[in-house]
């Protein structure tokens, strides 16, 4: 394999000068060499087309044994050296100091098609940055990342990519369900890529660390690779950049609200400088529209990155970035009228991306009533999200309210409970004002459907369809990998011979472990 390498974060960027590989302390470095263990008998279970293409392979190489022995980490790639990033970060909320790359480990740096790209793998073995981990991954979260990465892509969703799934061959002791219950499980590697893989808590830990020289170094370089139209110099030209990452993550969560994506752990370090999503943990997809829904069992109790939350946890995560590079401004005023212009403007885009989803092209005074109400209706009852807006499309705007309730009953979990007078009187009031607005739209009926259906996706990675693959392969069976991602590959489109996969969450995934809520553990 011939890549055109540029390791410009290594060359450019201060190396930990220590380079055994044990857990300690790093200061005055953006990374640390360390090199990926050797998989005892790695085997490749998908690969991303489409990847391949970013990175100038094809799928002929893919299946080379070079391919296999560089992407399981058993092989170094010529003129490169592997690396573990340092960074720092807040988790639910708490100051936890360096966290760094646990078990991922960056690959190299390529140039292709006029794109810069960091390969890195997830599950490749311990780094300096490990703490009490070994570094490793399973099997059940990296087809997890794999396939999310992939399919949030397709929704039209900023993410980083993945390029290969692999087994490792080892075993790896995991306690699932942090319940004492420990079991060994497949080992995986999973293979992402992104333009690089710096996060708020990057900045973080060299501000924390008065590193002033550093922090500045690095964030002269991003703005140089990443954000060459931040011209301005001294330091307006830090505000600049906090600026464009502001909007960048503004409007990465309108997405996530959008397709009712969850991330589960919105930690400083698990948020990308870039405005992508990264670090697919304990995801979730809403099933019924629940604003206190989160899938990470372990913000149960709090719910402090529940679905209705991000938007705010975002913003506060900004802060948190705002405070790392305050040491480069030395003045507050800036920083704070960003800040606070994005509660404003977050509310304007939402409300803009909410007319998409129901299909108005107009925007008149009624609509944030409109979709307020709406949020509220929605959770009267379970009322499946990706369900109850692709049928909304269907409803014509002179229909009666019983026939446009009709139109989404397949949406609802539980038709008793819709059946309740109060729910019935509350759902037919929407209809009657939604059906007084449609008659302000100009397009037609099958215009509007067309419409709303690039905007609310059809098919989306429900957590029982990623358990369902899970299940088989470890069965050794990847059929229903290839299948959903096949299926997520065209989200928006009908696909009729796939409307399996349209439903709602079966019963028996209500409580399933995998199915509803996940555990960081992986």
């Amino acid at each position: 394999m011939n890549f055109k390498l540029n390791n410009r974060f290594t060359s450019e960027l201060p190396a930990d000068p220590e380079e055994k590989n044990f857990v300690r302390s790093v200061t005055k470095s953006c990374f640390s060499y360390v090199s990926p263990v050797i998989p005892k008998n790695p085997k490749l279970i998908h690969v991303s087309p489409d990847v391949l293409t970013m990175i100038g392979l094809n799928e002929e190489i893919a299946q080379s044994v070079e391919f296999l022995a560089v992407f399981s980490g058993t092989r170094t790639q010529p003129n490169t050296r592997s690396f573990a990033m340092n960074y720092a970060g807040h988790q639910f909320g708490s100051w936890a100091g360096q966290l760094g790359d646990g078990r991922a480990i960056n690959l190299f740096e390529v140039d292709h098609d006029n794109q810069h790209l960091t390969l890195q793998l997830k599950g490749a073995g311990k780094t300096p940055y490990s703490r009490r981990g070994d570094g490793l991954a399973v099997l059940r979260s990296s087809v997890r990342e794999h396939l999310c990465s992939e399919a949030m892509h397709y929704l039209g969703v900023p993410t980083s990519r993945s390029l290969a799934l692999l087994l490792s061959g080892n075993e790896v002791l995991r306690d699932m369900l942090y319940d004492g219950n420990a079991d060994y499980e497949k080992g995986a590697i999973v293979c992402r890529i992104a333009p690089t893989f710096i996060r708020f808590g990057s900045f973080e830990l060299l501000s924390a660390q008065n590193d002033i020289e550093n922090l500045k170094h690095l964030v002269d370089f991003t703005i140089n690779y990443y954000f060459p139209e931040v011209t301005e110099t001294g330091k307006e030209k830090y505000i600049s950049f906090f600026q464009k990452v502001a909007k960048s993550t503004r409007e990465l969560i309108i997405h996530w609200q959008r397709v009712g994506f969850v991330h589960g752990v919105m930690n400083t370090d698990n948020l990308s400088i870039h405005g992508i999503t990264i670090d697919y943990g304990p995801y979730g997809w809403l099933e019924d529209y629940n604003p206190n829904w989160t899938p990470n069992t372990t913000d149960s109790e709090y719910k402090r990155y529940a679905f209705g939350n991000q938007p705010e946890i975002a913003l506060w995560n900004l802060y948190q970035l705002a405070n790392a590079l305050y040491p480069l401004i030395e003045e507050t005023n800036d920083l704070e009228a960003i800040l606070n212009d994005y509660r404003v403007h977050y509310d304007v885009d939402y409300l803009n991306m909410m007319r998409t989803k129901l299909g108005l092209q107009l925007a008149v005074n009624e609509d944030k009533k409109l979709i307020t109400d709406l949020e509220h209706v929605l959770q009267l009852a379970e009322t499946d999200m990706t369900i109850f807006f692709r049928e909304l499309s269907k409803i014509g705007k002179d229909e009666s309210e019983e026939i446009m309730m009709s139109q989404v009953n397949n949406a609802f979990y539980n038709s008793d409970d819709v059946a309740n007078e109060l729910i019935q009187k509350q759902w037919t009031n929407w209809f009657t004002n939604y059906r007084n607005r449609l008659q302000k739209e100009m397009q037609s009926d099958v215009d509007r459907k067309e419409f709303m259906n690039q905007f609310n996706p059809k098919y989306v990675l429900r957590n029982y369809m990623a358990q369902l693959a899970i299940d088989a392969a470890n069965n050794d069976d990847y059929s229903i990998i290839n299948e959903l991602y096949q299926l997520l590959k065209n989200p928006y489109s009908e696909q009729p011979e796939q409307e399996k996969w349209y439903t709602k969450r079966p019963d028996w995934a209500r409580k399933k472990v995998g199915c509803s809520m996940l555990s960081c553990s992986s």
